[in-house]
Formats: C-alpha cells, structure tokens, sequence
C-alpha cells in the first residue's frame, strides 16, 4: 500500500492533477497497486483558504505518505501580497521542509512531436537530444542570506547572496555522477567559475569527486555558453549538474526543444524517503478551467514518481508507454496541436492514456 500526498495548487493545477490521478487509478486497475490519495492546500489556494502559503496541515499530511504529486503554485491574483504572503515563498518552504536538495528535469524529444522542435535538425529527425538536468535545489541565490532592500544614496537599493558550502555541491554531483553513469557515462557540470566565486568552489568539488567515478567522462561549460549549446547542438549533452538559479532557467530553455513545456516533467528529491513530483510548467491562470492544459507533463512526473519515488520501473514504464502511444495515434493538445492533428482537451487526453494502460498499452 501506498499514500500519495496530492498538492493541486493554483491555475492548471487542479486539472494536470486529476488526469495524473486518473492515470495512477486505471494503473492500479490493472496492475493491483494498492494506493491512497490525499489532498492538501499550498500556494495561493491555501492562503486564501486558511491565510498561510503552506499551513501545517499539509505538512501533517505529506508527512504521513510516500511521495507528493504537485501541480503549480502562483498567479497574479497573488502578485500584489507581502513577500511573505505570496504563493511561492510555501513552494520554497516545502522544499526546504522536505529537504529536497536535487531537481531532476528530463528532456527528450518524443518521436512523434519531432516537428514541434524548432530546430531544423531535430524537426527532420536527424537530432533526436535526451537530457537529465540535474539542478541543485535548496541552497544558492534563492536561499541564500543577507537578502534585504535599503535605501541609499542613490536610492533603493537590493541585495540577494548566492551562497554555497562543499558539501550542498558534492551532495547534488554525487548524484548527478551515478545518474550518469547508468547512461552514456557523461557529465556536463555547468557553472560561472570565471566570474562567481561560488562557481570556482562549484567546479573544484566536480573535478575532486570525478576522482570517484572514473568510468564517467566529466567536463566544465559555462552557462552562458551552455544555454547557446543547449539550442545549437543539444545532442552533445547527456547529464547536466548545476546550480540552483542557473538549473531553473536552462532547463525551462530545455523545454522549448520537444516543442512545449507542457511535456516537461520534473522530480525533487532529498535526504529523506519522500520525493516531490511535477511538471516544471507553471499555473498557468489564462488557461485555468479551459480544459485546454497539456496534463502530459505531470502524468510523466507520475511516472517519475513511481520510479524515482516509490522503485516502480515497470509501473512508470507503461505510463511512459501509454503518453508515448497516444502521441503516435496523433493525439494532441493546444500546445502542441494543429488544425492537421486530433485536437483532444485535456480530460480526454487523461482518459486515452488511461485506457491505454487498461489495455495493456
């Protein structure tokens, strides 16, 4: 038996949840999986439920199950709050409560979408990139104190400190060196160690560790560099490891090249037994209630969930199979539709792969 701690969230997130839902109940249909749901409030619904961002009961609750499926936090319904009051700071506190110190965030082209790509190489099937980035998650620019604003003389002014110790770096490398090495046996460590300091500390605990993965190639790319790359010639990258902030934009440039973020899916996990799933999009309030959403991104971070999170690689590969035959049959959603293909909403899409998974795949 396994208890699953559901977040729906703001925006598209309540809808990217229920297909994923959806999902996991025609798997447990069909496998035997015993599971349990439990829903909880965070980000800008839970403030305006109960005043808090990320109340203690969710945390009662997350602390009662295996992993947590999100779908996205924030809006600009929320946009004009103290920064303590905004939908993000609980998504931050989460993370920091669960201590979820490493994001992974897979890109692959799917086959079928190769079109979508925006690169010519990709879209005629000659490139097809796959892609762990592998991005540190609880420390740097966005954790990291003195953070304040003051007035000077020139008027306000702002401070944030990326700050990082050798053991937050060794604790995301070790990771992103055994991801690794049960794939092509590349690592890609990403940094700005010509201008940060915490970027030169970054690249000498890499190059220090490698030492204790010899089997895996390990090399150095500043991301400057790298978000070029990432456009120009996917296809030399493998495994990515980087920091926190940089981590956050490369792999939402990533997502551009299977043609729609809404196929980004995402896991964080830490020290302790409960990881986080979800797809890497945002809550998206101009769509929300359109039934129009892509759920494709979150159904994968379920897949995630049952690999990463609860070691069940049969399980999340027929969820990954049942995405992948739906796309085949030329079902689409908006985002990555046209007049040419089956145009579905998104509860259609949940329900094909859904019956997808009924039938065996």
């Amino acid at each position: 038996m396994h208890k699953i701690c559901v977040l729906p969230g703001d925006g598209v997130g309540p809808e990217v949840t229920r297909e994923t839902l959806k999902v996991f109940q025609a798997l447990s249909e069909t496998t035997g999986w015993q599971v349990q749901f439990d829903t909880g409030y965070i980000g800008g619904d839970a403030i305006d439920h109960c005043d808090d961002a990320l109340p203690e009961d969710t945390l009662a609750k997350i602390s009662e199950c295996d992993a947590v499926l999100l779908g996205a936090v924030g809006g600009p319904k929320w946009d004009d709050q103290p920064p303590e009051k905004r939908p993000e700071t609980g998504l931050l506190r989460l993370r920091k409560n669960m201590k979820l110190n490493i994001n992974l965030r897979p890109m692959k082209i799917f086959p079928a979408l190769k079109s979508m790509s925006p690169l010519a190489k990709i879209a005629s099937g000659e490139m097809i990139p796959d892609i762990m980035i592998v991005r540190e998650l609880s420390s740097g620019i966005y954790f990291g104190k003195p953070r304040y604003r003051k007035e000077g003389d020139d008027g306000l002014y702002a401070v944030d400190s990326m700050t990082y110790t050798q053991s937050e770096i060794q604790r995301v490398a070790d990771v992103a060196f055994r991801i690794a090495a049960n794939r092509n046996r590349e690592l890609m460590s990403v940094d700005k160690a010509n201008v940060l300091e915490t970027s030169r500390l970054w690249r000498e605990t890499v190059q220090q560790l490698a030492s204790e993965y010899p089997t895996v190639e390990v090399k150095h790319m500043f991301v400057d560099n790298c978000a070029m790359q990432i456009v120009s010639n996917p296809e030399q990258f493998d495994v990515l490891v980087t920091s926190n902030m940089f981590g956050d934009i490369l792999s939402d440039l990533a997502s551009v090249l299977p043609g729609s973020i809404g196929l980004m899916p995402s896991a964080s996990l830490g020290d302790e037994a409960i990881g986080m799933f979800e797809p890497v999009h945002g809550s998206a309030p101009d769509i929300a209630g359109k039934g129009i959403v892509n759920p494709i991104a979150t159904i994968l971070s379920g897949a995630m969930l049952l690999r990463d999170g609860l070691g069940m690689d049969t399980e999340a590969s027929m969820v990954e199979k049942a995405v992948d035959q739906a796309l085949e049959e030329g079902y689409r959603t908006k985002d990555i539709g046209s007049h040419e293909d089956r145009l579905i909403s998104t509860g259609e899409m949940g329900d094909l792969i859904a019956d997808h998974i009924k039938q065996g795949n």
